[in-house]
């Protein structure tokens, strides 16, 4: 029974330990894993790079997992990009198998680690910030250790009573059935490195002979999945994708394992003879590091291919300007406003389009969004971003929100000059005071459409302030022209009697300054840096306009 209790102990002791340890670094790092995570994926090379790298660092699959579908909900990744990254995660997660069979099993460490642990705590207790997270992932570490000594000490105890080796320990029938065990234990205990360290320490008392341990590990793998296909139930699109591409390559890559389990077993062997080892727990995570390692060598030349299946089977469902909102994002503020953003670019985007397409008389396309579909959007927009928390500190974060929320009130006030006054559509080029605005009001919705569309699928960059600046004096130019035309249409007015008609032009030419205006603030705010005020220098006054 102590035995029993010892591994029971162990298993917990582990499972609290990397929880601290992933929360801890998580915290202490802040956003530098997220930009890491975001910066460096690109190719699905890297991408799978990047995956196994911020994996290996917070000890989480998870953790990189759940960021990923984040960063894909707001448009941050690609799909193909985050099918890279998970890849990598898998990759990553043979860290702690590492970890455990160097320094958790040579030497018993977990009563050095107790110091580790107490600093930790009273680090988390006493300090203040980034630090207080820091002691997390002290007192995570070093409980680790400690769990990893229990786990010995019980499975020493157990591997008498419950042997493995009673099971059928040749053939596929065997490997299979072990298999199931491994995933099994990966479902209960809702960790794969959790298991996995179970398997070394069984490994090391002898409790399991190495074919077992390595049919375990496979099952291990496998098992990792079934947590991210039940979080998927109900969730968004992102995440249904995300998972199912998680589940494919442990599946796939686990079955190729099972079959080339001979070959492997072989490989290792000879490695072990020519290095001079004694077969053991680091055989089994080189054999972990090894199959994973074959499985995304067959699979990254083709995930471009694989996403494109997965995204025909999953198709994006629900309204194509808010698919970026996922409720899911508010935990992480500024992942959030990223997706906030984007879908604001794109609602704009479509605006501009609808008013672009109403001044040159064409009919709108099938795919295209009426006034109301606009305006529910933009409401759907607007509820999402309220629900973003705030964040205490002050500088770029708080920056985002406001530059957001004045393109909000900027767009809600433009999506009022939607429908633009019916003499626009007769103008001919005698028409010298609507002709000139009206000229230029095309060239700013044509610049402002094209960039925004380009906005909302990347990161603010500093290009961006060019075309802006462009807009800032386009819009300033109708602005001029409006006031230039006041006097001179009241003029004609008074001499050929047509008041009406004077009102009309007078009427078409404020719509068309208050477009342009509204137009470039809006793609100032979302995609340049938010900060220039319309220039003085013209005589008018912000007020104004």
């Amino acid at each position: 029974m102590a035995a029993f209790f010892y591994l029971i102990g162990g298993i917990g002791l582990f499972l609290l330990g990397m929880t601290l340890l992933s929360d801890g670094l998580k915290s202490f790092a802040g956003n530098a894993l997220r930009n890491a995570l975001v910066r460096f994926t690109g190719k699905p090379l890297k991408a799978f790079a990047s995956g196994a790298m911020v994996t290996a660092m917070v000890q989480s699959s998870s953790a990189t997992t759940v960021a990923v579908i984040g960063f894909v909900s707001a448009g941050l990744l690609t799909f193909p990009q985050a099918v890279g990254v998970v890849m990598g995660a898998s990759l990553g997660t043979t860290a702690t198998g590492w970890i455990v069979s160097v320094l958790g099993l040579k030497v018993n460490l977990g009563y050095y680690a107790l110091p580790l642990v107490g600093a930790g705590a009273l680090m988390k207790l006493l300090a203040a910030g980034r630090w207080r997270a820091m002691g997390s992932a002290w007192a995570g570490f070093g409980l680790i250790f400690v769990g990893i000594s229990y786990l010995q000490q019980g499975m020493e105890g157990l591997s008498g009573v419950f042997d493995l080796a009673a099971l059928p320990q040749a053939g596929f029938l065997a490997h299979w059935l072990t298999m199931g065990i491994g995933l099994t234990m990966t479902v209960v205990m809702q960790s794969s490195s959790a298991a996995v360290a179970t398997t070394l320490t069984a490994l090391h008392a002898g409790s399991v002979n190495f074919d077992q341990a390595a049919s375990l590990v496979i099952g291990a793998a496998v098992g990792t999945t079934v947590t991210g296909a039940i979080a998927a139930i109900g969730a968004s699109v992102s995440t249904k994708r995300t998972a199912l591409a998680h589940i494919l390559f442990n599946v796939t890559t686990g079955f190729i394992a099972v079959l080339l389990l001979p070959l492997f077993t072989k490989a290792i062997g000879f490695g072990q003879e020519r290095l001079g080892l004694a077969p053991g727990a680091m055989s089994l995570a080189a054999f972990h590091t090894l199959f994973i390692g074959l499985g995304a060598v067959l699979f990254l030349p083709f995930t471009e291919k694989i996403s494109r299946q997965i995204e025909r089977l999953l198709p994006e469902k629900g309204p194509l300007l808010t698919r970026h909102l996922d409720d899911a994002l508010l935990s992480v503020p500024a992942v959030a406003l990223e997706a906030a953003r984007r879908s604001l670019c794109e609602t704009a985007a479509e605006m501009i389009r609808i008013i672009r397409l109403t001044l040159e008389g064409q009919v709108r396309v099938k795919s295209g969004l009426n006034e109301t579909e606009l305006r529910g959007s933009l409401d759907q927009i607007g509820a999402f971003f309220a629900r973003i928390p705030t964040a205490a500190e002050i500088g770029p974060f708080s920056g985002v929100r406001v530059w957001q929320m004045h393109a909000i009130e900027h767009l809600d006030r433009l999506s009022d000059y939607l429908r633009p006054p019916g003499m626009l559509g007769r103008i001919g080029k005698a028409d010298s005071e609507l002709y000139d605005p009206l000229e230029t009001l095309r060239r700013i919705l044509k610049l402002a459409e094209a960039g925004l569309e380009i906005s909302a699928t990347t990161e603010r960059s500093p290009q961006a302030a060019f075309w802006t600046a462009q807009l800032q004096d386009l819009s300033l130019a109708i602005t001029e022209i409006h006031h230039r035309a006041r006097p001179v249409v009241l003029k004609k007015t008074a001499m050929e009697g047509a008041p009406m008609l004077a009102l009309q032009t007078l009427d078409a030419i404020r719509w068309m300054d208050r477009v342009g205006y509204h137009v470039w603030r809006i793609s100032n705010y979302l995609a340049g840096d938010g900060a220039s005020e319309p220039s003085l220098s013209s005589g008018v006054r912000p007020s104004e306009r």
